[in-house]
């Protein structure tokens, strides 16, 4: 569908990347990944167009059409929800009228066999489609679908747009691009403004959409929903990896290995030749073959290593003051606004050391309960803070109280205490604030930059109620897990409020969910509640109970010795087969391996990716064939006895 052929990629002279080369076929669903300022935002803005490269080539098909959200848009401000999201259609009247002109032509040619008119068909057959998939007919259901899949209420479709937020009004922008049902998506941090809802409506119209698609996100469960292909940007090149995220860190870890292998046998290699040149340089009897090994020498392309980052910590909260059994309890709490009541009836009681996440849909009262907690707001009810509470809080304005005349190490080296102050270096490489990034200053740093440093300073001061409101919208993976980490070690009591799944997964052990004026505790983690939710929204619960008791009541009809003794030689001859099979693929895999080994022991192959990729998709096999060979072994013992 897209062919980019040796892109190339400069700036200021030194190349973000080049030779990147690969197709993006239809019904793609790619991952971008690579680190921060590895250059995959510029690659998303080369392919739709926004930007051109150093060199290369992108071709993109004449009736393709690409749909590109960028992370941030100037975005207009008038007119309603529904008017600016109709606003998706404006190209059906064209494409109607092109339709129609394409129709007329055909009804006046009458050279039906020739390679032009067939071509003229071809035009008129993919307009013809996206008519019918644009149609006009079906395009206020698909509006309102879209819309309240993203979050908004029937209610807020006749808002002026100024009333929301810059996250609402990027998501009427995602409900843009998704109306228009694009060929290609193309999404650059799509769920950084949307809840834990809404994120998996997109995950559905994605999985069901035919439009091919490419993202950059840092949600890992996200993209491993979404996405069966992964592209990393590594070392200035493309490497393609034709599985889900979670199979190429895999892979990734075990490419690595190969190249650290292969390096190790070519630096040796090297180094024998470099001896081999200084010993006989000066000897008559050998001035051919030194002159060979220097040749091999200029010859030979020195093989890179990924970068590996090395930055990664272990954290963990300094010493705070042990709070009292119980640090926050709420008996009635309540907040409204005039006549519009956020929530009423509060009742929760969060234990020392306990973990816990609040869920729920943008504007259900999250952040309000949180700030009733702080107690930044007048609320009903009561509402108790134990004793001894230290209360961390990271909020979403957190950036704007730092001190803009520092520089980022200033702002920590001013917070770090005992052995961290030995670390601070690593500790800001850990949260992309590596190298001469340490060194600007506060008033310099992007709002996400600051959110970062932010986050960073609080992991520094001691506190034993820690209250974290969507801390990771502006972090890597490797900077979540790092904070993620330092959570599940904290000592003292944690609120999390975020739409990120993969982060709460093993971190809290409570949900309280936010809807319709209620809060809902739920005891479990994250996947827990989504499993309920999924189980009392269907009404099902009773009614697969009742089946299993109604099979487990059915008679059971015995059969005769005889038959009985037939079947269960069929089965015993089945399961042996199947061990021997099994043994079979496991040898001609192990074989192949060793075959392996030895090819990639050359250093000119070590980094072909065909041999990498098959090394360790055989690998995998192995592992997975030997778990099946012991399972059917189990199975064949069974039956012997």
């Amino acid at each position: 569908m897209i062919s980019i052929e040796n892109l190339k990629v400069e700036f200021s002279a030194k190349p973000l990347f080049e030779g990147a080369s690969f197709v993006v076929n239809a019904k793609d669903r790619i991952a971008l990944v690579g680190k921060n300022g590895a250059g995959k935002s510029t690659l998303l803005k080369i392919i739709s167009g926004l930007q051109q490269p150093t060199d290369g080539r992108v071709s993109v098909p004449q009736d393709t059409q690409v749909g590109y959200l960028p992370q941030v848009m100037v975005l207009a401000d008038d007119t309603t929800v529904a008017d600016e999201a109709r606003k998706a259609f404006a190209d059906v009247a064209a494409l109607k009228q092109r339709v129609a002109e394409l129709e007329r032509q055909m009804g006046e040619r009458t050279d039906y066999e020739t390679d032009d008119y067939m071509a003229l068909v071809e035009r008129y057959t993919q307009a013809h489609e996206r008519y019918l998939m644009m149609g006009a007919e079906s395009q206020e259901a698909a509006l309102e679908r879209t819309l309240v899949g993203l979050g908004f209420r029937r209610e807020d479709f006749g808002r002026p747009t100024s009333e929301f937020s810059g996250g609402w009004r990027m998501r009427i922008e995602l409900a843009k691009i998704l109306l228009q049902r694009p060929d290609v998506l193309l999404l650059d941090e799509p769920t950084n403004h949307l809840d834990i809802e809404s994120i998996q409506w997109l995950e559905q119209f994605l999985a069901t959409s035919p439009s091919a698609v490419m993202l950059v996100s840092h949600d890992r469960a996200f993209i491993n929903n979404v996405c069966n292909r992964t592209l990393e940007i590594s070392c200035g090149h493309i490497i393609d990896y034709k599985v889900k995220y979670d199979e190429y860190v895999v892979l990734r870890r075990e490419r690595r290995e190969q190249q650290q292998r292969a390096y190790e046998n070519q630096q040796k290699e090297m180094a024998d030749m470099r001896q081999f040149i200084e010993r006989f340089r000066y000897q008559a009897t050998k001035a051919v073959q030194v002159q060979q090994k220097i040749k091999q020498l200029e010859k030979m392309v020195p093989i890179e290593i990924d970068e590996v980052d090395t930055s990664a910590l272990h954290l963990k909260f300094p010493p705070c003051l042990r709070s009292g059994d119980y640090p926050v309890i709420c008996d009635e709490v309540g907040k409204r606004y005039g006549e519009h009541t956020v929530f009423s009836g509060v009742n929760l009681t969060i234990k020392r050391g306990e973990k816990v996440a609040f869920v729920g849909k943008n504007g259900e009262g999250k952040t309000t309960l949180v700030k009733c907690i702080m107690n930044e707001i007048p609320f009903d009810g009561l509402l108790k803070i134990g004793h001894n509470v230290q209360i961390g809080y990271f909020a979403q304005n957190q950036a704007q109280l730092l001190d803009e005349s520092l520089t980022v190490f200033q702002t920590i080296d001013n917070v770090a205490k005992g052995d961290i102050r030995l670390k601070i270096r690593d500790l800001l490489g850990a949260f992309m604030f590596g190298g001469e990034a340490s060194d600007k200053k506060v008033k310099v740093l992007s709002g996400g930059e600051r959110s970062r440093l932010a986050m960073i300073k609080l992991l520094l001061e001691p506190v034993n109620l820690l209250i974290l409101d969507e801390p990771t919208n502006h972090l890597d993976m490797a900077s979540k897990d790092v904070l993620k980490e330092a959570v599940k070690a904290f000592d003292g009591t944690a609120i999390v409020v975020s739409h990120d799944r993969e982060f709460l997964d093993g971190l809290v052990t409570k949900v309280y969910e936010f809807g319709g004026g209620k809060v809902r505790e739920h005891l479990g983690g994250i996947y827990d509640f989504l499993r309920s939710r999924q189980v009392t929204e269907l009404n099902q619960l009773g009614e697969v109970t009742s089946n299993k008791a109604n099979e487990a009541n059915k008679p059971h009809e015995s059969k005769p010795d005889y038959a009985q003794h037939k079947e269960q030689q069929r089965r015993l001859r089945k399961a042996e087969r199947a061990v021997e099979e099994s043994e079979r693929k496991i040898n001609d895999m192990e074989q192949r391996l060793k075959e392996l080994d030895q090819l990639l022991m050359d250093p000119e192959k070590a980094s072909d990716m065909v041999l990498v990729t098959e090394y360790t998709t055989t690998k995998r096999a192995l592992d997975e064939e030997v778990e099946r060979w012991e399972k059917l072994s189990e199975e064949l013992e069974e039956l012997t006895n």
